[in-house]
């Protein structure tokens, strides 16, 4: 039974030509050279072995001494708006395979030097040690083993933001500035409501880095979004559904959510048969409780801009006794639990098409240092994934029928 439920036309099959995709996502553009560019760039990404360094790319596709230099000033200098491009990437994918969540996803960018757009000293728990990077925010449009990265927001820390001199050598509009993580995930999110042809689906994140939630939960509250997030286990909640707690002359009191689904509140827990690390069937015990969010008044209206609503907390904790790995919040907490435990899977299919992305289609290799040319790439790469993903069912169309494509320089 799928977790969302969505409309679409009839299946497409067959084997798009690579340059009809590109006319499709790119034929806005009003300069042929610019179109030219485009398919070439994706021909490059879809063909090129190993790194997707600019030289790299342009040898693969041409035996002009100049196009390494247009491929660099199409991706980096020339003023084209990816916007539009995202939403016909958008549109184009929901038609080709069924969409269950909206999954926003980090990626951690690693750089040499500290002149790339947004580049800062970050401390990223997966590498255990302090990186110079960029951090990219991604949403994916995800359903049964396949994931479609339509949409990205690159965070700018505090220094360039207020650099004047920074801005401008990497050209970073007046309207990009600081925001937090929540921020920039909660514009994606009513990004893609706006581009969608489909019914929206629930958002799944993966927010357990972040100090607090709150802001999004209520930002996605109001925008009318169903969700499933990953929390940190310190997050602080108050048991009970807000129906009890208008019943109960007891003031309330707030826990973190690692007491609260260690506690006697949390009762009957479920037992689910999930895939280990070895691709083995292994039993679990699901451990889940209804909550509320402190701040918030039982009975409050909407115009509190408060969250408050009854939230349902639920962890995986292995039979063996282990506490549990992940925490999920979700606002659908009468929906079946192995629905739930479908979307937080869902997230979990997103770290291996990010892994795809960095190794196979060159998310790590930008070599510019301007916005603009941060989310031509960005656009480039996931529109790359999308057509080998999507578009060709046989070993890249023979290799996009042996590459040449360059007709404008």
């Amino acid at each position: 039974m799928p977790v969302h439920s969505t409309t679409h036309g009839p299946a497409l099959t067959g084997i798009q030509p690579v340059s009809s995709f590109a006319e499709g996502l790119f034929g806005h553009l009003p300069r042929a050279d610019q179109r030219g560019w485009a398919e070439t760039y994706l021909r490059a990404l879809l063909t090129t072995p190993g790194k997707k360094s600019v030289r790299r790319l342009a040898a693969a596709v041409s035996a002009s001494p100049t196009a390494c230099q247009s491929l660099q000033q199409f991706v980096n200098a020339s003023p084209w708006d990816w916007e539009p491009v995202r939403r016909e990437l958008t549109r184009w994918a929901e038609a080709r395979h069924p969409v269950h969540a909206w999954t926003i996803a980090p990626a951690v960018l690693p750089k040499r030097g500290e002149h790339s757009v947004g580049v800062h000293h970050r401390f990223v728990p997966g590498a255990g040690r302090t990186l110079n990077c960029q951090l990219g925010v991604g949403l994916f449009l995800s359903g049964p083993g396949v994931h479609t990265p339509v949409d990205w927001r690159l965070f700018l820390p505090g220094p360039w933001c207020d650099d004047p001199a920074l801005r401008r050598r990497t050209r970073v509009p007046e309207s990009a500035g600081h925001r937090p993580l929540w921020a920039d995930a909660l514009d994606m999110v009513t990004a893609m409501a706006s581009r969608t042809s489909l019914d929206p689906a629930p958002v799944v994140a993966d927010m357990s880095e972040l100090p607090d939630v709150g802001p999004l939960i209520a930002g996605l509250e109001r925008q009318g979004r169903d969700f499933v997030i990953a929390v940190r286990d310190t997050m602080s909640v108050i048991a009970g559904s807000h129906l009890a707690a208008r019943h109960s002359p007891e003031p309330a009191t707030a826990l973190s959510v690692r007491d609260f689904l260690s506690s006697n509140r949390t009762r009957h827990p479920h037992t689910a048969v999930v895939t280990g690390p070895d691709g083995q069937p292994q039993p679990t015990w699901i451990v889940s409780g209804l909550a509320r969010l402190p701040g918030a008044r039982p009975g409050s209206g909407s115009g509190s801009g408060e969250p408050h609503h009854t939230y349902r907390l639920f962890a995986e904790r292995p039979v063996s006794g282990c506490r549990p790995s992940q925490v999920w919040i979700t606002n659908m907490p009468h929906r079946r639990m192995d629905e739930l435990l479908a979307l937080t899977r869902l997230h979990t299919g997103t770290r291996a098409v990010r892994r795809s992305l960095e190794v196979d289609f060159g998310l790590r290799d930008f070599e510019g240092r301007s916005f603009p040319g941060w989310h031509h790439h960005m656009t480039l790469v996931s529109a790359a994934y999308a057509y080998s993903r999507l578009a060709r069912p046989t070993a890249l169309a023979e290799r996009l029928a042996a590459v040449p494509a360059q007709r404008s320089a």
